[in-house]
């Protein structure tokens, strides 16, 4: 059974300067002369932490970490001004150029994975491969299943808390409805529904080992900032046409790929990594039959570490 690796420090961290507002976090780790991956974080707005350094063999990987925009340690923290899917890849491609690496793996889960893709489709020649875990497709099913109301049917009382945050009695158009109070001028209705959706978000995405008694019971302005990120992004369709992931799979067909998703994902379903399967028929697909959707636990990060390792056997 695989475990993390060891802590490591960064040995070279930096803000690359956009053509805008934003400064976007980049840090390096492990060997500067060995392959490169990239480590893409989820959310929207949910940013890298320590741990993510160590799903990677220090000695023989180059790791670059980065907080997209708007994220982390990226500055202005929580900015939605030039603040979309688009501009996430131009950062991402901007970033390797400035590091003069050819190719690098990319190393993604949830929003990280959609990012991942959508960046290998629009610079194919530049990625050497692909391992995503949790994947989530952002088609308009599988906003209905998180935002709409099918996962609610798992955790009803949690998904009821949500919808009466906003003063609904059903969870028709809530989006639109959360939307419009975290945006408002009214400091109750906007930290009621920021706190309502990030316990919701906590819920579903750890499952049991959510302790409900910790939830967070006062909004601070970090928490209201990434919740309006992650909404932001949601209302706007992730600033991508409807199935455009899986329509465009053809674009990276010949790219080494591994799907890893968790059987007890609530965030995103199995469903998803098995259809991005079947338009990538070369593609590895492992559906973990007792893990979620966070990148932990003994199972997941067995397959995650080992398929770290096993890309490096294959180039």
């Amino acid at each position: 059974m695989q475990t993390l690796y060891p802590e490591i420090d960064p040995f070279h961290h930096f803000y690359l300067d956009t053509d805008d507002i934003h400064q976007v976090y980049v840090e390096q780790c492990g060997n500067p002369a060995g392959f490169p991956v990239v480590f893409l974080h989820g959310g929207p707005c949910s940013g890298c932490r320590p741990e993510h350094r160590r799903f990677f063999n220090p000695e023989q990987y180059h790791i670059i970490l980065l907080d997209q925009r708007g994220s982390g340690r990226s500055r202005p923290f929580g900015a939605l001004e030039q603040n979309n899917t688009q501009a996430l890849i131009n950062d991402l491609e901007n970033i390797r150029k400035r590091l003069k690496i050819s190719t690098w793996l990319l190393f993604a889960g949830s929003w990280g994975a959609t990012l991942a893709l959508l960046y290998a489709q629009q610079y194919p020649e530049r990625v050497a491969g692909l391992i995503l875990r949790g994947v989530f497709l952002a088609r308009q099913r599988d906003m209905d299943w998180f935002i709409e109301g099918s996962a609610g049917r798992i955790y009803p009382e949690c998904w009821q808390k949500l919808v009466s945050s906003v003063r609904l009695s059903h969870p028709k158009h809530l989006l639109e409805h959360l939307v419009q109070a975290v945006f408002s001028s009214h400091k109750e209705e906007r930290e009621a529904a920021a706190l309502a959706w990030a316990d919701w978000g906590a819920q579903t995405a750890l499952g049991p080992l959510y302790p409900t008694d910790t939830a967070k019971a006062e909004c601070d302005e970090t928490l209201l900032r990434q919740v309006r990120m992650e909404l932001h992004y949601a209302h706007n369709h992730y600033f991508i046409e409807d199935n455009q992931i899986l329509d465009n799979c053809h674009l990276i067909q010949h790219i080494p790929t591994h799907i890893i998703h968790g059987r007890l994902d609530l965030v995103c379903p199995a469903e998803a990594g098995f259809s991005l399967s079947k338009a990538l028929p070369k593609a590895k697909l492992e559906i973990l039959p007792n893990s979620g959707h966070i990148a932990a636990g003994d199972e997941m990060i067995d397959a995650l570490i080992t398929a770290t390792d096993n890309f490096l056997q294959q180039v």
